[in-house]
């Protein structure tokens, strides 16, 4: 065996592997607020731009993303940055990053 392939063996059997992501590698998205009605959770509509395949117009679609909020700080109309996170309960895989925009009034 090549010294390559001994460090390559060592390194699997440590418990590490190519699959585990860093921290700064979890995916963020920005969305708006629409609801805090929920204890300690958001529920953010992201919106993004999808090109059709056939007709090859960009279409808009938006995703209702459930995010963890523990202090309470996002109110509806907020601009905000979510990153995915474990599970948390059924539905919510993400927690609030930051409020980019703090709605008028």
């Amino acid at each position: 065996m090549s010294d390559e392939q001994v460090e390559q063996g060592a390194a699997s059997s440590a418990g590490t592997t190519g699959a585990e992501k860093p921290r700064s590698e979890r995916k963020t998205a920005r969305g708006i607020v629409m609801s805090n009605k929920m204890d300690k959770t958001l529920v953010v509509q992201v919106n993004r731009k999808v090109r059709h395949p056939i007709y090859e117009k960009f279409v808009s679609k938006r995703t209702k993303l459930y995010a963890h909020d523990g202090e309470g700080e996002a109110s509806p109309g907020d601009i905000v940055e979510i990153v995915q996170t474990r599970p948390m309960s059924k539905l919510k895989r993400w927690r609030l990053l930051r409020i980019v925009q703090k709605a008028n009034g």
